[in-house]
């Protein structure tokens, strides 16, 4: 796996708006990547800073975005983990680059060929993918999933556990009548609607998606400022998955990490028992003193040691987990916010759709 991301990073090296590989080193240990420094911080980051977009700042920023799909596709490779974290900014310049990254997924592919093996990340995984018969389509769904969620703050497909987000992806319904989305255009919808068409086949490709009148530079994209509480749900929704990759990171045995992705895709395979014991661990690990709680110095310390130390993200979370208010996360409170699927699930049972396998 390690080899074939150092073949596509050299692969992809010199195209524009992919984080280049400088460099691999190898001692008795381990084999270090040198990637390019991309010190302007993750793409919703810079969406919240900026407090306010519109649906022409979105559809410029797809449009970046599946412009480096297509690049990837043409020249053989499907990333297989598209998603906000994955897109970086190069510096902190107003006008600064975006760059993709995270190639740990990728594969090279040839016409035709057809991939078998369940990866992703929960939200963003096509339904073929689950299917286990899958090609570069995958891509244009997770983009389209993304497109989602820059326009109303939230994931199309949601639930109370990981399986339900799986059968809300498989059942493929996606919801457009609450708001924002009757004030928003006929064109971001249709858009929306053709890149997550459950059928592969009739999906639209990069190119067609980078046609479609809605995407254009010169496009009928509206350049009306969306709803503040888009933005609201949007760092909800940060805030939630920042703290849950905080949790799954937390050293099971003392040989390693539970890693992020590979934890919400092993789920799939976990029985309830297993998940309990995985979610006890992370917690232990959290709460320092066990002392039963989780406090904001505790999680402070778990973001400088998983190199995500940011002051805005500690008060964040702890409102969004800290369901009685008492300014500390308890087991039943981190439980809860694990098998969550999104922040406003809990708050509006109508929208739910955790249908469980």
């Amino acid at each position: 796996m390690l080899g074939e991301k150092v073949q596509i990073m050299h692969h992809l090296t010199g195209q524009p708006n992919i984080v280049e590989l400088k460099g691999t080193y190898e001692d008795k240990h381990s084999v270090h990547l040198v990637m390019e420094l991309c010190a302007g911080g993750e793409l919703f980051d810079r969406i919240l800073a900026k407090g306010h977009y519109t649906e022409r700042g979105a559809a410029s920023l797809l449009r970046t975005i599946v412009q480096i799909v297509h690049t990837c596709h043409s020249m053989g490779v499907i990333h297989r983990d598209l998603k906000p974290e994955n897109f970086l900014l190069l510096n902190k310049d107003e006008n600064s680059p975006l760059k993709a990254t995270d190639f740990g997924l990728s594969v090279f592919y040839k016409q035709g060929e057809q991939f078998k093996d369940i990866v992703g990340s929960a939200y963003y995984i096509a339904p073929e993918v689950l299917k286990r018969r899958y090609g570069p389509e995958v891509d244009i769904w997770s983009i389209g999933v993304m497109l989602y969620i820059l326009l109303c703050g939230v994931p199309p497909f949601w639930a109370e556990s990981e399986h339900g987000i799986f059968n809300a992806i498989l059942c493929g319904h996606v919801e457009f009548t609450s708001d924002p989305w009757p004030s928003l255009s006929t064109g971001a919808k249709d858009l929306v609607r053709k890149m997550l068409n459950s059928d592969p086949k009739q999906r639209l490709t990069a190119i067609q998606v980078l046609s479609h009148p809605w995407i254009r530079e010169d496009g009928e994209a509206p350049d009306t400022p969306l709803d503040n509480a888009v933005l609201d749900r949007l760092k909800q929704f940060r805030a939630m998955n920042k703290f849950k990759k905080v949790a799954l990171r937390a050293d099971a045995d003392g040989n390693g990490t539970i890693d992020y992705d590979e934890f919400i895709t092993a789920t799939m395979h976990l029985n309830r028992m297993d998940r309990e014991e995985h979610l006890y661990t992370a917690f232990q690990y959290l709460d320092k003193d066990h002392s039963g709680y989780i406090t904001i110095e505790e999680l402070q310390q778990a973001l400088r040691e998983f190199g995500m130390n940011d002051g805005r993200d500690i008060e964040e979370i702890i409102s969004e987990v800290d369901a009685d208010n008492d300014g500390r996360i308890d087991y039943d409170e981190f439980v809860a916010m694990m098998r969550k699927g999104n922040p406003e699930a809990a708050q509006n049972p109508k929208k739910r759709r955790d249908v469980f396998v």
